[in-house]
């Protein structure tokens, strides 16, 4: 029953809460335990609300899932976990969160979690059947997370990194519906029969090159090159990492990946060692040439 539970809760999918840090760790500030630990208690409040967005989701979409050739597997669709069981334990992640987010001592954090929650209920209830509005509010998602985080941790965000997030939620958002779209024929979610594929592809790659822009803008920006140091000139040679973690990640997606983020990345090896390698850089050029 635990292992169901689990795979209901989506815990694979709490990489994506990792954005939580991305302002502390930008900060250069990421080892302040006066920092850490609400942006922690964020995380954890973060997790456990997305678990409730899931399977609120599935409880929702129950006979739909039964008809879709992999969310059949989830629990609640395949019978492995009842809808009473469910609903209970999503009242118990609801208080573990509540208490985590009274713990941060940071109210606005606490007040977007519940609007983040609140908006994926919305969706889940139908929101999810509008076009456009539908990717929005998954963009709302990831743009939410890097917020909370920074509120947490009282840490000032480039606005160019909130332009970059957004642009790169966006291209992972739309390249999701284009892989659902081209494997159910949108069959299994009513949405998709209002995209047309072309638009899909045309907007996820302009989304993709915006992302790249405003990334690089930030590396260049004299106030980033000012906050961090001379190191930071080192920022500009991250960009080449970036197109090519974004240049396999459309790889897989072009490919027979269903254009999960997080499906694409722990399948690809190659992408993984990528992501690892960008990650070492900021690291050396954030803390250890600063």
């Amino acid at each position: 029953m635990l292992k169901y539970l689990l795979k209901e809760m989506r815990v694979h999918h709490y990489v994506k809460n990792f954005l939580v840090y991305a302002a502390l760790a930008c900060s250069g500030k990421f080892f302040d335990a006066d920092k850490l630990m609400p942006a922690t208690l964020i995380f954890v409040a973060f997790c456990f609300t997305s678990s409730i967005v899931y399977m609120i989701n599935d409880i929702k979409d129950v006979e739909k899932d039964r008809n879709h050739p992999t969310k059949c597997k989830r629990p609640i669709a395949a019978g492995n976990i009842s809808i009473s069981l469910a609903i209970f334990v999503c009242v118990v992640l609801f208080v573990v969160a509540t208490v985590c987010c009274i713990a941060s001592r940071s109210l606005m954090a606490s007040f977007l979690l519940f609007l983040y929650l609140c908006l994926n209920v919305a969706y889940s209830m139908g929101l999810k059947n509008v076009p456009i509005l539908d990717v929005s509010i998954l963009v709302s998602g990831f743009l939410l997370r890097l917020i909370c985080g920074a509120v947490a941790a009282d840490i000032v965000v480039s606005n160019w990194l909130y332009l970059t997030v957004i642009s790169l939620a966006f291209y992972l958002a739309l390249g999701k519906r284009r892989n659902e779209l081209k494997k159910t024929a949108g069959n299994t979610r009513s949405v998709l029969k209002k995209y047309p594929e072309s638009f899909l592809d045309k907007n996820m790659y302009l989304f993709l090159a915006l992302a790249i822009v405003f990334y690089a803008l930030w590396s260049v920006d004299p106030v980033t090159i000012g906050f961090y140091g001379l190191a930071a000139k080192g920022l500009v040679w991250t960009v080449p990492i970036l197109c090519l973690i974004t240049l396999r990640y459309s790889f897989d997606v072009e490919g027979d990946s269903d254009g999960d983020p997080v499906e694409v990345v722990v399948h690809d090896i190659p992408l993984m060692l990528l992501c690892i390698v960008y990650a070492m850089c900021m690291f050396l050029l954030l803390y250890v040439l600063r």
